[in-house]
């Protein structure tokens, strides 16, 4: 998943998600200078956040 699919995803804008996704522990991997993510990491952390 791209940045923007992981912001449309969560409801948050693009830059939160660059600003905070080390913080948050999503996993992701740079493919040149952009970040993806793997759709099963962004879930089972969604998952994680329940409360």
């Amino acid at each position: 998943m791209s940045v923007q699919e992981v912001a449309d995803h969560l409801g948050v804008p693009k830059a939160t998600v660059y600003d905070r996704w080390r913080a948050w522990g999503l996993k992701a991997h740079r493919v040149g200078r952009t970040l993806r993510f793997r759709e099963r990491n962004v879930e089972s952390w969604l998952e994680c956040q329940e409360a």
